[in-house]
């Protein structure tokens, strides 16, 4: 036999198993080159894959494997060397490179694990992601049920609206099967269930406020799960197989409402909380979440906000009504009052020229028989019934000026007037009372004093005249002592004088006067009562009874108005008074000092000038016959030649150019005025007229105006005396003119 060079199999194998090998080897052989090319296909696609040259020797070590396998088939049969070195090499390669591929196998690994690690949180994040995106679908779907329940709850101002507005909408938002409300009673012992949202349960049922669950939610700013037994969940009967639903309760906070007293609500609340309690439906598993506990608690706090408005706009209403019913009252009070001022003014108006009327008939008819030929006895009744009238009309006086004062009528008179002549006057007056007494009477004007000053001459000499008589009238022996000087900045800070704090200018001045006697003196305990209306010391009182207890009560008035201060100081019965007070005047300018105009006064008892009027022609107009006759009596008596006329149109009709002067009575009518008025055109034409005087008892300053508005040439107070008619006349002759200050 031919020798070959051929490898036979080292066993026999069975036909069968040589078959199955053959056809295994054939379709792995198969498989292991298909598994390249799809090797091929992702490497070509994965453009991002790092690991690319792993992928081509995993490939080389498949291909390898199946051309292991492919070879493997020749090596069933009789087969050449050849195909065994082939085959071994085959194998060899495959070897290599399978231990290769296996050793980076042992580094690749762990950063594929790695990548897996990665992957896996990345899930995890995106699973958290997905659960806070939800959390959040979640918050904004209870952010739109807060803003639309809470959108209806401040929709209105009225609590009942509110409470009941937010049961409906709670329920409607959270499927509730019940929800209400407890409200703290007034005694504020128990809870009172006030609203309902299915109202199966009667409203007014009440339950202890000390339960220890309703403390367990007052405790808490949460909501608070309780058990469906407890009394404030018991909200509805329970019937069937059912069981009743979780149930939460969550408090409601209540303004204190000790400063708004709520008519139906307590009005001190030991429990500032209402209590408000939901439950879900009986019929299915469902169970609270945390986004629905978030929002009943949201929604509560607008409840309370809400409530608390609605309680200040019920308290502000009510407040409201009460101020409104108020000043109904007040304008009511003031009409009223108003009514009684002016019904008071009309009547001391009224009384005041019918009371000067009969006063001027007494007084000048008093004096006029004062200059008659009198025995001793007689003159001194005389005397004392001028006294006593002249007391009377000081008295109508100071009651008209403190009713003015009290009013707010009285008004100063702002002038430039002559200060050193001012305190000159006033002596004048007092002494000849206080020579009849026997006191001394003294004064000293401080240097510095300014001979001019501004300021209502008028009420500052009533008020020198009431303090200086009052140290004469409770004096019975002794010196009286007047001094005046401008007060200093320090002695404002007087702690007698505390509530006065006076302001210094460069063109203003305080006077300071002062007024001691050695008199009866006075308890100090009792000096604040002389500032009073009609009030009087008793024990000075009972020593002289004459006064009216209105001087010092009107000069306090007048000092005020003045800007100034008074006060009296005295060590005690029988030591003497000091009266001190201080009252602010203008300073004039200097070249004004120079041509101040000529002020006429009415004179007093001392008269200048012209004494005689034998032949004066006067025509006297008064509706009022006993004034009428008065008057004329006073003219006659002096020497004039009188003609009376008791009518307007007889007083036209009569008066002429013979007559040197018109007195005629004014009151608060115009038939005075118009006469005045319808004298001029009458005499229009003729520069000699007559003087045109007012005789009045009205007080008033718009009957000063009038007067000088419609041309009249002097206004004369009621009452008057023979001394004052003389000057009257004397003044009147030589000036032209003469108005009294009223």
């Amino acid at each position: 036999m031919e020798s070959c060079n051929c490898i036979d199999p080292q066993m026999a194998a069975d036909d069968l198993l040589v078959k199955y090998q053959y056809m295994s080897d054939f379709f792995i052989a198969l498989a292991y080159f298909s598994i390249p090319l799809e090797l091929i296909y992702f490497v070509k696609k994965s453009a991002v894959f790092p690991y690319r040259w792993v992928l081509v020797q995993f490939g080389a070590f498949i291909v390898l494997c199946g051309a292991t396998h492919l070879i493997n088939l020749w090596t069933f049969r009789i087969h050449s060397r050849t195909v065994a070195i082939v085959m071994t090499t085959a194998k060899v390669l495959t070897a290599v490179v399978s231990c290769a591929t296996a050793l980076m196998l042992v580094h690749i690994i762990p950063d594929l694990l790695s990548v897996k690690t990665r992957e896996l949180f990345l899930k995890n994040k995106a699973a958290e992601l997905d659960r806070e995106m939800g959390l959040i679908r979640t918050q904004e779907e209870t952010g739109r049920h807060v803003r639309m329940l809470t959108h209806e709850i401040r929709s209105t101002l009225d609590r009942h609206t509110i409470l009941k507005t937010t049961l409906i909408e709670l329920g409607r938002t959270l499927a509730l099967e019940e929800c209400a409300l407890w409200m703290p009673t007034r005694t504020g012992l128990e809870l009172q269930l006030s609203y309902t949202l299915r109202q199966q349960n009667p409203v007014g049922f009440t339950v202890p406020i000390h339960l220890p669950v309703i403390n367990q939610v007052f405790s808490s700013n949460r909501a608070v799960k309780i058990s469906h037994n407890c009394p404030v969940a018991r909200l509805r009967p329970y019937a069937g197989k059912y069981m009743p639903g979780a149930v939460v309760a969550v408090r409601v906070p209540l303004l204190h409402l000790s400063n708004f007293q709520i008519y139906d609500w307590p009005e001190v609340s030991t429990r500032n909380y209402a209590l408000m309690v939901l439950m879900l439906p009986s019929d299915s598993a469902r169970q609270w979440h945390v986004h629905e506990l978030e929002l009943v608690e949201v929604v509560a706090d607008q409840v309370a906000v809400a409530l608390s408005h609605a309680a200040i706009l019920e308290e502000s209403m009510r407040a409201r009504d009460q101020l409104m019913e108020q000043n109904v009252a007040l304008d009511l009070a003031r009409r009223e009052a108003e009514t009684a001022i002016r019904a008071r003014n009309d009547f001391l108006a009224v009384m005041n020229h019918e009371m000067r009327t009969p006063m001027h008939a007494v007084i000048a008819l008093s004096s006029l028989l004062q200059e008659t030929d009198l025995t001793a006895e007689q003159r001194l009744m005389v005397e004392t019934i001028l006294k006593s009238s002249n007391l009377l009309a000081t008295l109508i006086n100071d009651v008209l000026d403190l009713s003015r004062l009290e009013d707010g009528s009285l008004q100063l008179e702002e002038a430039t007037f002559n200060l050193h002549s001012l305190f000159r006057e006033v002596l004048n007056l007092i002494k000849p009372v206080a020579s009849v007494k026997k006191l001394s009477l003294t004064s000293h004007l401080a240097s510095d004093l300014p001979t001019y000053a501004i300021g209502d001459e008028k009420r500052l000499m009533q008020t020198i005249l009431n303090v200086v008589g009052n140290a004469v009238k409770f004096s019975k022996e002794g010196c009286i002592s007047v001094t005046a000087f401008i007060a200093k900045p320090e002695s404002f800070r007087d702690p007698r004088i505390p509530d006065f704090l006076p302001v210094p200018s460069d063109s203003h001045f305080y006077l300071r006067v002062q007024v001691k006697d050695s008199g009866s003196g006075i308890n100090p305990q009792d000096i604040p009562k002389l500032f009073s209306k009609f009030a009087q010391n008793q024990s000075l009182a009972t020593r002289n009874p004459a006064g009216s207890g209105l001087g010092l009560a009107i000069c306090r008035r007048f000092v005020n108005l003045m800007e100034g201060h008074i006060w009296i100081e005295s060590e005690g019965i029988g030591k003497g008074c000091t009266a001190t007070f201080i009252v602010k005047l203008g300073i004039p300018d200097r070249s004004n000092e120079l041509k101040l105009p000529f002020v006429p006064k009415v004179p007093g008892n001392h008269v200048h000038g012209r004494t005689n009027f034998a032949g004066l022609k006067v025509l006297v107009m008064d509706d009022n016959g006993v004034s009428r006759t008065v008057t004329k009596g006073l003219l006659m008596h002096l020497g004039c030649d009188v003609t009376t006329a008791s009518s307007s149109e007889e007083c036209l009709r009569v008066v002429s150019l013979e007559h040197e002067v018109v007195f005629m009575d004014v009151c608060t009518g115009l038939d005075g005025y118009e006469l005045a008025v319808r004298i001029h055109e009458k005499l229009t034409k003729h520069q000699d007229r007559p003087l045109i005087v007012a005789l009045t008892g009205n007080t008033k300053r718009v009957t000063k105006e009038t007067c000088m508005r419609v041309g009249m040439d002097g206004l004369i107070l009621k009452p008057i005396s023979v001394d004052k008619m003389r000057g009257v006349l004397s003044e009147l002759l030589e000036r032209r003119v003469l108005f009294e200050t009223v």
